[in-house]
């Protein structure tokens, strides 16, 4: 009979061992002790099995009594549980497959345990023979060995794959122990994956070849000693430790033939074995052979993957890869928290499952073509719909690549560029500014000069008609004043729009830009520079516009201007040429050139002439960001910009941009529509902090409207709250209090269809947010100053 003690402490188990002993009962049994279940064979040998509680959760003890229940005879095994619990909890360990529960020390448990062993032992459950009484053992014939092998073929896959081939060679070998180990890299040492011995299974153990029947099996691929084995192997010493005395061994090969591991079964009686044996092993060793390199090549793609999981992962900005089926199939770390859902909420999903319809199709059409073209594709946009509800200027990079099965995929990788582009345009804007103080005295200049002759002849007229009487033949000359003075405000409007222009800050703003207008305000902000060092010459062809920003392509001709004034070595007009040219080269294609007859560049200069920070200045007077920055604003306008210099021949700056489309300009339109004067009266609500403004607009339109003017958008929401009714409202932008913005916005919950007949003036910039939310109503704005023809343009089109 079998006494197996599973998770009993040494000091009971020598409790139990001692009282047996004192009624004669442990004569013929053998014991088996078991820390833990890994430990209990997959079938418990026949007799008492003893079950120790240690105090784990009761839902653990009853886990191990269905375990042990599952794994023996109930008819010809007895399962006790030694335990301190309750009365309350036997019944859920009985029921959970337990026969019976009983105190530890200090209760009856050892004479039941007494009871027990008789009543098993009556039963016919003794143990093996004394030595030298043992009968041969039993072995599988033939068709039972196939039947076997076909069994292990088909079990589970896996390490378990090999402890099911162990105990089916000991059943068809009747052998005691059965071994089935891979080599160790270093090849002088086996570790076992799986251990039959004496019934059970044993755990793991590294087990040297050197001198042993394993090592002979590998380099002869069969070993067979019938007998004397611990004899002939003298330095192995677990075949003495464990008294074997038959062995036959096969090696383990790959599919190129190479030793892997070793496939023994070992006997402690001699073991028969002839050729038929040996070949029913080979094929053993074989399937074992296969299994053990699918499991390594199972394992290697596994840490494969995890290595390019960890790979992706450490990867700061967001990566995806998708199928031929637009179906995200990798994503990583990054990826997923910038759409907010887990890698399972993404795998298996494509971008319209997450993304607003309009956006998700734009991604749609942007993959299937470069699915079908196989082209590489890089692009900025902004994502308006990230994780933290912020705008995001992401550069996306995505290339499409092919499996060794054909299949394509695409994988897009996307950087966060907010804070670059944020301090671009911060670079960009500084460098204006620095242009503007440095043409600050020129620009002084050109407005103080007509404003002199501006003042005084408005003094002027303000003493003539201060008279009683104005003599007709005074008139001409009165028409002649208020001519010069209209001429001078209208350079000094000029040249304010000009600055206006050049340094407004809605960078991301872009529509077709009039090159030759961009050119002209250049050449007025640089004028009083231009007029004491250089001569101008121009060659202006006719070419269609460029898509940009009119201020950011009015910097880069500024600094462009600046540049070769500054390359001349000293004032002379007479000689010092810079030439400004436009031309096409094709239909999509505008070029413009900004000359010098100069000192020129060396080669050196030229090759770091685009670079940061760099400057032939002296110390103090040049940052050297000015072309950087020109570079970078050709770039993102689609185009490049050159330079061709040589020493003592001068220098050209070349900008080559791509043309825009003719696109339909909404101030045209405004200036197609007739101003009726002698139609239908309208009522204008005009808001304007200042009071004058409002008296002159009042004057301008009071032959064909009726204007009525306030300082406040409070006062003018109050008079709509009031019933008051108005065809149209013509408001500034910056207001105290109440912005324009604002406005907008209370007539888009009040009254829509006059917040869509309500138009903007403004004398600076503006957000781009709020450019945009005006102009998705009214169009264009109305800059001041303002000409009176075209604010009655402007406000007739708000009334149409």
């Amino acid at each position: 009979m079998y006494v197996t003690l599973v998770g009993i402490p040494p000091s009971v188990g020598d409790q139990l061992e001692r009282g047996l002993q004192a009624q004669g009962l442990l004569e013929g049994c053998t014991r088996m002790y078991a820390g833990g279940l890994p430990e209990v064979p997959r079938h418990l040998p026949e007799g008492l099995v003893v079950l120790g509680d240690a105090g784990r959760p009761l839902a653990d003890l009853e886990y191990l009594c269905g375990e042990l229940h599952a794994r023996r005879n109930i008819s010809r095994t007895h399962l006790v549980v030694l335990t301190e619990r309750p009365l309350e909890e036997h019944s859920a360990l009985i029921q959970a497959g337990a026969d019976e529960c009983v105190a530890p020390p200090g209760g009856d448990w050892i004479a039941r345990m007494k009871v027990l062993s008789r009543r098993l032992i009556a039963l016919g459950l003794r143990g093996p023979p004394p030595t030298g009484e043992e009968p041969p053992s039993e072995r599988l014939s033939l068709r039972d060995a196939l039947q076997a092998l076909l069994e292990s073929t088909k079990s589970d896959l896996g390490y378990h794959f090999f402890s099911n081939l162990v105990e089916h060679l000991s059943r068809i070998y009747g052998a005691s122990c059965v071994l089935v180990g891979e080599l160790l890299p270093e090849r002088d040492s086996i570790r076992t994956l799986a251990f039959w011995l004496n019934g059970s299974l044993q755990r793991g153990v590294v087990y040297s070849l050197r001198g042993t029947p394993c090592d002979e099996a590998i380099r002869t691929s069969v070993c067979h000693v019938r007998d004397g084995v611990a004899e002939q192997f003298p330095e192995d010493e677990m075949l003495a430790k464990l008294s074997m005395r038959g062995y036959l061994g096969a090696p383990l090969k790959d599919g190129n033939g190479n030793a892997i591991g070793i496939l023994a079964v070992l006997h402690h009686q001699p073991l028969e074995a002839e050729g038929l044996e040996h070949s029913l092993l080979a094929a053993f060793a074989a399937r074992a052979g296969t299994e053990l390199e699918r499991i390594r090549a199972h394992e290697e793609v596994e840490r494969t993957r995890d290595f390019l999981r960890n790979t992706l992962n450490a990867v700061p900005d967001p990566l995806c890869v998708m199928d031929r089926a637009h179906r995200w199939v990798v994503v990583n770390r990054a990826f997923c928290d910038f759409m907010g859902r887990s890698e399972t909420e993404l795998l298996g999903c494509t971008a319209r499952d997450f993304l607003p319809a309009r956006v998700s199709e734009s991604f749609f059409q942007e993959d299937e073509r470069l699915f079908s073209t196989g082209e590489s594709f890089e692009s900025e946009r902004v994502f308006d719909h990230t994780q933290d509800g912020q705008r995001r200027t992401m550069l996306t990079k995505k290339a499409v690549f092919h499996e060794p099965g054909g299949g394509a995929f695409l994988i897009s990788v996307f950087r966060d560029n907010t804070d670059r582009r944020r301090l671009e345009t911060q670079l960009r804007l500084a460098d204006r500014l620095s242009s503007i103080g440095t043409l600050a005295a020129g620009v002084v200049h050109e407005i103080n000069n007509p404003l002199a002759f501006v003042i005084s002849n408005l003094s002027f007229l303000k003493k003539e008609l201060a008279q009683p009487q104005i003599l007709p033949e005074a008139l001409p000359e009165l028409r002649e004043v208020l001519d010069e003075t209209q001429e001078g405000i209208n350079r000094v409007r000029t040249i304010v729009q000009d600055v206006k222009t050049f340094a407004r800050s809605d960078e991301t703003h872009s529509g077709p830009v009039d090159v030759h207008q961009a050119i002209e305000g250049a050449l007025r902000l640089v004028r009083k520079e231009l007029q004491y060092r250089a001569q101008v010459e121009r060659s202006l062809e006719t070419v269609p516009a460029v898509l940009g920003n009119q201020g950011r392509l009015g910097q880069v001709l500024v600094n462009l201007l600046v540049n070769a004034l500054q390359a001349f070595p000293q004032n002379d007009p007479e000689r010092n040429r810079v030439i400004v040219s436009t031309r096409s080269s094709s239909a999509d294609t505008v070029i413009i050139e900004v000359g010098d007859n100069g000192p020129g560049m060396s080669p050196e200069v030229r090759q770091h002439l685009f670079d940061p920070f760099f400057t032939t200045k002296p110390a103090g007077e040049g940052s050297g960001l000015g072309l950087s920055i020109c570079q970078s604003i050709v770039q993102s306008m689609g185009g490049k910009i050159e330079v061709e210099s040589m020493q003592g021949q001068g220098s050209v700056f070349r900008v080559i941009l791509p043309a825009a489309q003719a696109r339909e300009n909404t101030a045209a339109n405004a200036q197609a529509l007739p101003v009726d004067s002698k139609g239908l009266r309208r009522r204008l609500l005009l808001i304007d902090a200042e009071p004058a403004v409002g008296t002159s607009v009042r004057r301008l339109l009071q032959e064909a409207h009726e204007v009525h003017s306030v300082q406040d958008v409070r006062v003018a929401l109050n008079l709509l709250s009031r019933g008051e009714r108005y065809d149209a409202i013509l408001c500034d932008v910056v207001l105290p209090g109440m912005s324009g913005v604002d406005l907008l916005r209370e007539l888009e919950q009040r009254e829509p269809g006059l917040a869509r007949r309500t138009g903007f003036m403004t004398s600076g910039a503006l957000s781009m947010p709020s450019r945009e939310l005006i102009s998705s109503y009214s169009g264009e704005l109305l800059e001041k100053p303002f000409e009176p023809e075209r604010l009655r343009r402007f406000v007739q089109r708000l009334f149409a």
